[in-house]
């Protein structure tokens, strides 16, 4: 089942500290901007994280100084990769590349935290928004930047980021393509924690692991409704929640948990 931890990966780092795994977006020379390999490559390492019952949480970050570039512009300006072909062309590689990162992350019942250690600009932000949680620094940096290259976020941004801060201000720096600070991001709530630096990667462990020691069913569940409540009615997503509850009432964990409980009562 974890077969992938062993694969040999160009544009990522895969390492797993059970019960977590972390996944280093690798091309630091370009700041971490996405290529096809690393579209592949990361779709398969989360699908696969997904089966793997040893992993609880997965973390995602980037190599160097920037969390993502997004797009690579030298690959935009000489129409390659992603960018190579004509406009049907190039919507067919939108569909089957990039845009089955947030098809991919959707699709999971494992959080996803981001560890914006850097830059995450254009592409790059909205595979942010895209990710459960995010914990930042000083050095992070927020850019919904398509505008400013006269393009659309046609990696799913205009769906993500109004979801994480809200419509009016989604449009704000959608239009306006203007950098945000890691201050203003956590005020906006596009980062979850703000923290020292050099205590990055340890405070974002203790969130992972805070988030890691209950059920992992419960935990799945809980992902997957409050996911499904953003497009959802209330007597759907009620009944969904009692589905859910009544799984999760009739677990062991559950059981254990109430009885651990009731000793420190």
């Amino acid at each position: 089942m974890n077969e992938y931890l062993n694969e040999s990966y160009k544009d990522l780092l895969v390492e797993t500290v059970p019960p977590l795994l972390w996944i280093t977006l690798n091309r630091p020379h370009c700041s971490n901007a996405f290529s096809d390999e690393m579209i592949t490559e990361l779709c398969h390492v989360l699908r696969e994280a997904d089966w793997d019952e040893n992993i609880r949480v997965i973390i995602l970050t980037g190599a160097g100084k920037a969390f993502c570039a997004g797009g690579d512009v030298k690959a935009m300006e000489e129409k390659t990769g992603m960018f190579a072909g004509d406009p049907e062309g190039l919507m067919r590689r939108y569909t089957k590349g990039i845009q089955q990162i947030p098809l991919t992350i959707e699709a999971l019942h494992t959080p996803l935290l981001a560890m914006v250690n850097g830059a995450a600009i254009g592409a790059g932000c909205d595979l942010a928004c895209m990710c459960d949680m995010r914990m930042g620094c000083s050095h992070s940096r927020f850019g919904e930047t398509f505008a400013t290259l006269a393009l659309v976020p046609g990696d799913g941004g205009t769906f993500f980021l109004q979801r994480v801060i809200g419509y009016a201000k989604a449009m704000e720096l959608s239009l306006t393509g203007r950098i945000v600070s890691a201050e203003e991001a956590l005020s906006l709530g596009l980062l979850n924690r703000l923290v020292e630096v050099g205590r990055l990667r340890e405070e974002t462990e203790i969130l992972a692991r805070s988030i890691a020691a209950n059920s992992p069913v419960a935990v799945s569940m809980i992902k997957k409704a409050i996911r499904q409540a953003r497009t959802a009615e209330i007597s759907g997503h009620l009944d969904l929640l009692a589905a859910f509850q009544g799984i999760t009432q009739r677990t062991e964990d559950h059981f254990r948990r109430v009885r651990a409980l009731k000793k420190k009562s």
